[in-house]
Parts: structure tokens; C-alpha cells; sequence
């Protein structure tokens, strides 16, 4: 896992070409007078997908073209007004102004107080995501997403719950340590819960047939430290993200996420008991949980005591 947090710069010249460097190429201007940058910058590197936090400390309008990537803008303060696919845009916390791969964009004004958490996706990443998440609906990224999401509730509130998460990291970017595969997951999460909150009318239909879920219970069985995301279960079921969740609803009363953690958290007990030389950290890194803590918490709600107490 990798961040980056720079030195003040200079001037805004360099401010440009910091932000520039994290995130796209642009054309920067101040709106209404000159003031030094006040430039907050601090990124968290998954791969495919970059999540930041950004803000200038000025007034500023800014033209890019948002080259092979697609960027989400989640306000935290202030406002950020740009011009749609159909008028104006203005986000303020609780929404996301939504930026499409290689389409000219322009934000008129990114105020004073605005500071953002940014989401940035490979587009070629997210458009074979979406075919996974979305399932045979093949609906098109580039032209399915609205130009601002509501993220007060649903599904936008749960993504919106999940970036935030991911930004208290910015100040502890060795958290998880340079993991490919814990970032492979991240990056997974990110892009699904997206999906899912901006194409809300895609991936729906009838719920795959016992069998279908059989498929993905038997192989979770068979490798449950796997890094699972939710597009592989879902292809291995042959439907969408969401049909497979309606499906493990239906069928198991749980979701695919909430069945895996199950079965791992079966494994995990069950070398607990079997070997005193393991520690908690080991045996949380054997059946794929990101982190100790993490696998502590999840093991005293299903057993009702820390995993050290298990031994006794």
C-alpha cells in the first residue's frame, strides 16, 4: 500500500504540477484574486484505483480531459460546481460529481473550503469490472453513469461510508504494507460498490438457481484465503454482482462476503485450538484477513471472545 503526502509547494506552478502527477494533467486558474497555495494532497495507491484527499485552499477553475481514467469527486466541504452532460452540477457533502474517461470537463469553481476525497479508475480496469458486476446487462460505464451521485443513503451512503474509511489510511498508508493482494481487494470493493450505486437499474433480474450458488459456496469451501472479490464470485456463478447477492439472500440468508468471512473464521478457530505456537497474526494471515485487529473484531462477534482466549 502506498500514499504520497508532499512538501508544501512554492507556488501555484507547483501545486499544478503535484496534482497533476497523482491525478490528471489540467489547466489550472484562480477565480477571484491571488493567494499562495494551500495545497492538501495525500493519496493511497490500489492499482487500478487511486483514492485521495484534495484541496487547494483558494478559489480555482479547472479544464482536463481526464485521460484513460474516470474521477469521482466526493465533497467534505465546501462546494464544487461543474458542467454536466446536461447543465450545471453543483456537489456539497452527501454528493459526488462523477468525471468520464477522455470527456473535456470543466470545474468552474472548486471553492476556497472545498476539500475532496478523489477516486480515480483505470477505465479500462473499471469497464471489465462493470462486465463482472453488472452482468449481462453490458451496460456501458462511459455513458450509464449519471454526472453526480446521491450518497446519503443506499447504496451511495455504503460506498460513500467505504471511501471514508479507506481515507483515515492516508495518515497510516503502512497499515496493510505493500500487500498486492489485500490492494487487489480494496481496489475490488471500491469499484463494485461504485458500480452499484451509480448503475442502480443494471445487474437486477431473477436470482441464480441453487446450483449457481452451490458453484461459489464449494469453491469458497476449497480456497477461502483466496482474495476473493465480489466480481470473481459472481463469474463463477455465471450472473452479476447483484443477482448474487439477491441469490445468497435468498437462499443462505447472508450475503457472499458475510458466507466467506464464515468460513474463514471456521478455519481460523479451528488452528487456534489445534496449535498454541500460532499467533492471532499469523493465523488472520493464513485465511486472508487484511489485518489481525480486523480478524480479532470479526472473531469475538461470531464467538463471543478474542482469538487469544481461545487456546484456554
Amino acid at each position: 500500500m502506498r500514499a504520497r503526502r508532499g512538501a508544501a509547494p512554492r507556488d501555484w506552478d507547483q501545486a499544478s504540477r503535484e496534482v497533476a502527477e497523482a491525478y490528471f494533467p489540467h489547466e489550472l486558474r484562480l477565480v477571484g484574486g491571488g493567494r499562495d497555495p494551500r495545497l492538501t494532497l495525500r493519496t493511497l495507491d490500489l492499482g487500478p484505483v487511486l483514492v485521495g484527499h484534495v484541496g487547494w485552499g483558494a478559489d480555482v477553475r479547472i479544464a482536463c480531459d481526464y485521460p484513460g481514467a474516470y474521477e469521482i469527486n466526493l465533497p467534505l466541504t465546501g462546494h464544487l460546481e461543474s458542467r454536466g452532460r446536461y447543465g450545471p452540477v453543483t456537489s456539497v457533502p452527501g454528493q459526488a460529481t462523477v468525471f468520464r474517461a477522455d470527456t473535456p470537463s470543466l470545474i468552474s469553481h472548486w471553492d476556497a473550503t472545498c476539500t475532496v476525497l478523489g477516486v480515480k479508475f483505470d477505465s479500462g480496469w473499471l469497464e471489465r469490472e462493470a462486465e463482472r458486476v453488472l452482468g449481462g446487462d453490458r451496460v456501458t460505464v462511459r455513458g450509464g453513469l449519471p454526472d453526480q451521485l446521491d450518497l446519503a443513503d443506499g447504496r451511495g451512503r455504503a460506498w460513500r461510508q467505504l471511501i471514508g474509511s479507506l481515507a483515515t489510511h492516508l495518515h497510516d498508508p503502512q497499515l496493510f504494507g505493500d500487500c498486492d493482494l489485500v490492494r487487489e481487494q480494496l481496489a475490488g470493493a471500491v469499484a463494485a460498490g461504485f458500480l452499484l450505486a451509480g448503475c442502480p437499474d443494471a445487474g437486477a433480474g431473477p436470482v441464480p438457481a441453487p446450483r449457481a450458488i452451490r458453484r461459489v459456496v464449494d469453491q469458497l469451501h476449497d480456497d477461502p484465503a483466496r482474495p476473493w472479490t465480489a466480481g470473481e464470485m459472481a463469474t463463477v456463478a455465471g450472473t452479476s454482482v447483484r443477482r448474487l447477492q439477491e441469490g445468497f439472500r435468498q437462499w443462505l440468508g447472508r450475503s457472499p462476503t458475510e458466507y466467506l468471512v464464515g468460513v474463514r473464521l471456521q478455519r481460523a478457530d479451528a488452528d487456534l485450538r489445534a496449535d498454541p505456537s500460532l499467533t492471532v497474526s499469523d493465523v488472520a494471515a493464513r485465511w486472508g484477513f487484511s489485518s489481525a485487529s480486523r480478524f480479532a473484531a470479526a472473531y469475538r462477534r461470531r464467538y463471543g471472545v478474542a482469538p487469544a482466549q481461545a487456546r484456554r
